[in-house]
């Protein structure tokens, strides 16, 4: 037994913490083997939420020692990722640690994560592939890099946040805290409303780096969103509605920013 899979933290009920590793998949074939043979170094109890894939995926899955989630057609990134917080709530888990399955995640990067949960300072732990100086041999596409940097920086100018990396998934989630949030968006604009309502809530969040990984530069968000225009004009409509929504619970000069949609602003069709 490595022994780093049996660490534990402090948690809201003061016992220790079970951790469970939840990864979102969709037509992931290529990568399924070798990810989730690595993460099983590091960690005994893995959720997989698979995402209606129509590859050889469940097949793969059936051969490793994971809970599945299986969609009967694509429901969305955020839609997997809160059935990965409503399965960690029903079994008992403490901290659910979110990452992709494309390789873009390193799973030794996972002690990482559950010693800084053990230091029970944060609600959200969050990787970003930015405090560290980024490889150029790996980095994002342009347009992917230029929307990070721009949403990130209205998130911290509208919500009094730091955070240098707000669409990193490789994520650890303290699940007491989790329960408060209402989470309804399904897509990629997911981090939007959890960045809102995790400060309406009051949560303590801190990043930690995580290397920067692209090794597929040709993957898609699907539809309207390759379009880094719209992608960019939905997520700041997201970011927008969410603030309007919560405004009674954010400080006062985050509400009143929350009356103007930003300009240039266009929603996905």
């Amino acid at each position: 037994m490595n022994p780093e899979k049996t660490m534990r933290s402090p948690l809201c009920t003061g016992r220790e913490a079970r951790f469970l590793i939840a990864i979102p998949i969709y037509n992931e074939q290529r990568y399924i083997p070798r990810v989730l043979a690595h993460v099983l170094e590091y960690a005994d109890d893995v959720l997989v939420i698979d995402d209606g894939s129509t590859d050889n995926t469940p097949s793969l899955l059936s051969k490793f020692p994971v809970e599945v989630i299986r969609h009967a057609v694509n429901r969305g990134y955020g839609r997997s990722l809160r059935d990965a917080f409503t399965f960690a709530a029903c079994n008992d888990f403490d901290w659910v640690i979110t990452m992709d399955c494309d390789e873009q995640h390193e799973p030794q990067a996972i002690p990482s994560f559950m010693a800084a949960a053990q230091e029970n300072t944060a609600d959200i732990i969050s990787g970003s592939r930015y405090l560290a100086t980024m490889d150029s041999e790996t980095a994002p596409p342009e347009d992917r890099r230029r929307i990070n940097l721009q949403i990130t920086r209205e998130i911290n100018e509208r919500l009094s946040t730091n955070l240098t990396d707000a669409f990193c998934g490789f994520k650890a989630h303290r699940v007491c805290a989790m329960s408060r949030l209402s989470l309804t968006e399904d897509g990629y604009a997911f981090p939007m409303q959890l960045w809102v309502q995790a400060v309406a809530q009051g949560f303590r969040i801190s990043e930690i780096p995580v290397k920067l990984i692209y090794k597929d530069l040709s993957r898609s968000f699907g539809g309207h969103l390759d379009d880094p225009s719209v992608r960019l004009a939905h997520y700041r409509s997201v970011l927008h509605e969410e603030i309007r929504r919560n405004a009674h619970m954010l400080p006062p000069e985050h509400a009143r920013t929350s009356t103007t949609l930003p300009s240039q602003t266009r929603v996905v069709p």
